[in-house]
């Protein structure tokens, strides 16, 4: 059943606990979501974004705990099961993480990290063709991602399409010059480009 719609102050609540989460402070955010779910320990918002504010902690369980509640209390929870699918893939479950995922794209169409992450998933799960088509969809939502840039690039990298992954990477340092991954990926694209040439050039003189 969903839920029934919040007051104007537990509104306002909420508006200033996702204000906290965007600065990045999550404890001060989880104090006014925790008080919020002790008024009212259906509030599925609340939920949500304690499962969400866990999650960049790095509280994983107390993460799962959260967003397993809401999915329980609204069915249409797509922040709880895009939780849950993430720590599926965090955990290298990929077949749970695509469940979740599909069940969050379907609750809410079109979202690019959530595409992004059941991207992955399919890819992690052998479904290469599948996922690979899933992440240029998040990507052409929204272009300046990098997390999307690499991990489209490093799905390409590994179907042997080395010029088009080096071209994301590329793509993900102009937007973020400091990315440890973007940097690194590219470098074993660089690698893997001299190693190709080097091999092409031996063929051709043999």
């Amino acid at each position: 059943m969903p839920p029934s719609e919040p007051s104007a102050d537990t509104l306002e609540r909420l508006e200033r606990a996702e204000q906290l989460k965007l600065q990045g402070k999550h404890e001060d955010a989880l104090a006014i979501l925790e008080e919020l779910l002790m008024e009212d320990v259906e509030n599925v918002a609340a939920l949500e974004e304690i499962a969400d504010n866990e999650l960049s902690l790095g509280q994983y369980e107390r993460a799962e705990a959260a967003a397993l509640q809401a999915v329980s209390l609204d069915s249409e929870s797509y922040t709880g099961e895009y939780i849950l699918g993430f720590l599926r893939s965090h955990h290298g479950e990929w077949t749970a993480a695509i469940d979740h995922l599909r069940t969050a794209n379907s609750c809410k169409a079109n979202n690019a990290e959530i595409l992004r992450c059941l991207g992955w998933a399919l890819f992690c799960a052998g479904k290469r063709a599948q996922g690979i088509v899933t992440l240029e969809r998040a990507l052409n939502l929204d272009r300046e991602s990098a997390l999307t840039l690499c991990d489209l690039g490093v799905s390409y990298l590994q179907t042997q399409n080395i010029l088009k992954a080096k071209a994301l990477f590329e793509r993900a340092l102009d937007l973020e010059p400091e990315n440890p991954r973007a940097r690194e990926c590219l470098r074993m694209a660089e690698r893997l480009m001299t190693l190709q040439n080097r091999i092409e050039s031996e063929m051709k003189v043999g």
